[in-house]
């Protein structure tokens, strides 16, 4: 174990060398917008910020799957030959009543009804999503089974968290942390957000964005409106209210891009949008079969705008109208380019982090990670002389390597990742410590110092071994079972446990191995 090849050593000096520029980031600007010039972030309670916590409401998850199941019950009871029936969505208790007022159809409608059962069957595998039953007075009620409520409840947070993180990346927010906190809430911070209530606006808000035809011969002054008719309100004309089709004929699912800008001809802010190959065709079809008649553009059920289509649109683009400024027409855009929420989206919680907090944190943190390294050096120093230093110098390239690593992932520093510096340094001390006391115990017993130092080595190096592979494992699983900061407590003392067994059993050793080949000692400073 006491010989090094010369490309060891290249390497081991190399190791060094590239952990050190790694850390350049974190001090210097970068000379070149190409370089990749990657540095650590700080967190939350280090930089100062806002937190978050949002709720998914899955009441309306729970309501959308019972319209559209009332939908497909409708249609599939209309093909099967019934005429009169009632269907009724019932979300309080996650199922739909289907009444029959023909008897002699009970029958045709049972059939129709376990069809759409089979067809809601994932896979047509053995356990349906939806539960057939048959009241004593021979209506029918089709419910949501448990398993299919939470599959849906945990697919419409996972989608949820996607279209926050696509909505916050196009404010330009630096490394924001969104995490799934329990069953139906997202914990996001927000590091130097001081005022967070444009983000809040932005992810209140559920965007969905739908095309669908005014009933322009639809009364919008009656109480009711008419069966497959909505009354929406019209944003363009405050106070008023405008009569569109329920059916949705162009969905917004189907745009790829949409931008902020201003018509070159009245100057006023619009919103551009382009649609998939898709929403092309069905856009071009609709606008073909109704030149004349107002289209109207439909986000979170308002109408923002409902012009009249002049020619057939087949060019899959358009632009959207109405009373926008510069904002409002920039957030529409953000909202529309990431995707409508599955459910919307509810803040439990909000809490500020102020910058002189996180300046006290850091100013806590660097005190305590500067007093805990000169004790340690003192004493690896005063106990074990020579070697004690060279393992000093391992700890401060120990240091250097975790930053740079750390930098190179950009990896976000909060108090318990400065806790987990500062332990890793801890740790890499324990290893060197059990070198030099086996080298210690070999002098002892009258071994050569060559001797000494390779037998020392060779019984350190399992024992230091066994208890990093443990300690390793340990962290591994904190990461993928703990949340937030325990993550990155986890993070940092797991790559500590990597670079401390390079310095400890490679950079002492290549020290020791150079200053015994440099003096031929015939004792060893232990």
């Amino acid at each position: 174990m006491m010989y090094f090849s010369r490309l060891k050593t290249a390497l081991v000096i190399g190791t060094c060398v590239l952990g050190a520029l790694l850390c350049l980031p974190n001090l210097l600007p970068a000379p070149a917008n190409w370089l990749p010039w990657r540095s650590i972030h700080l967190g939350l309670d280090l930089r100062g910020g806002s937190h978050l916590l949002l709720e998914v409401d899955m009441s309306v998850v729970i309501r959308e799957r019972l319209d559209s199941l009332a939908d497909s019950t409708r249609t599939g009871l209309r093909r099967a030959g019934v005429a009169r029936f009632l269907v009724t969505a019932q979300p309080a208790q996650d199922r739909i009543a289907v009444r029959i007022d023909e008897p002699d159809k009970q029958d045709a409608a049972r059939t129709a009804l376990r069809e759409l059962i089979a067809a809601n069957t994932p896979g047509g595998g053995n356990r349906p999503d939806l539960e057939l039953a048959t009241a004593p007075d021979g209506s029918f009620t089709i419910t949501l089974s448990q398993v299919a409520l939470k599959e849906r409840a945990s697919a419409a947070v996972q989608q949820s968290i996607e279209i926050v993180r696509r909505r916050i990346d196009e404010t330009g927010v630096v490394d924001p942390q969104i995490t799934r906190q329990g069953e139906s809430r997202i914990v996001v911070q927000l590091p130097g957000i001081e005022d967070p209530n444009r983000i809040k606006e932005l992810l209140g808000k559920t965007a969905r964005m739908t095309f669908r035809l005014v009933a322009e011969e639809v009364n919008t002054n009656v109480a009711v409106p008419p069966p497959g008719v909505d009354f929406l309100a019209d944003e363009s004309y405050p106070g008023s209210r405008i009569a569109v089709r329920r059916r949705v004929d162009v969905d917004g699912a189907n745009l790829t891009d949409a931008r902020a800008g201003q018509n070159g001809q009245t100057g006023e802010w619009v919103v551009n949008f382009t649609f998939d190959s898709l929403g092309t065709r069905r856009f071009a079809d609709i606008s073909r079969a109704n030149v004349g008649h107002r289209f109207a553009i439909v986000l979170d059920d308002k109408v923002i705008s409902a012009p009249v289509i002049r020619e057939a649109i087949t060019a899959g683009r358009g632009q959207i109208s109405g009373h926008f400024d510069p904002k409002s027409a920039t957030d529409l855009s953000v909202l529309l380019r990431a995707g409508a929420l599955p459910a919307p989206l509810t803040v439990v919680e909000e809490r500020s982090v102020g910058p002189e907090l996180g300046a006290d944190a850091i100013r806590a943190g660097a005190i305590s990670l500067a007093v805990g390294f000169l004790f340690v050096i003192a004493y690896m120093g005063i106990f074990y002389g020579l070697f004690g230093w060279f393992a000093n110098i391992a700890l401060v390239v120990n240091l250097v390597l975790l930053i740079g690593v750390l930098s190179l992932f950009e990896a976000t520093l909060t108090l318990p990742g400065m806790a987990g510096i500062l332990l890793t340094l801890g740790m890499a001390v324990d290893a060197n410590i059990l070198i030099n006391e086996r080298i210690r115990e070999e002098v002892r017993n009258g071994r050569s110092p060559l001797s000494a130092m390779d037998t020392g080595f060779r019984r350190a190096f399992s024992t230091i071994i066994d208890s990093n592979a443990t300690a390793f494992l340990a962290h591994v699983m904190l990461f993928f079972f703990g949340a937030g900061p325990v993550r990155g407590f986890a993070v940092t003392i797991t790559v500590g446990i990597a670079t401390s067994l390079f310095t400890a059993t490679m950079l002492a050793r290549l020290f020791m191995v150079r200053w015994y080949a440099t003096n031929r000692p015939q004792a060893l400073p232990v």
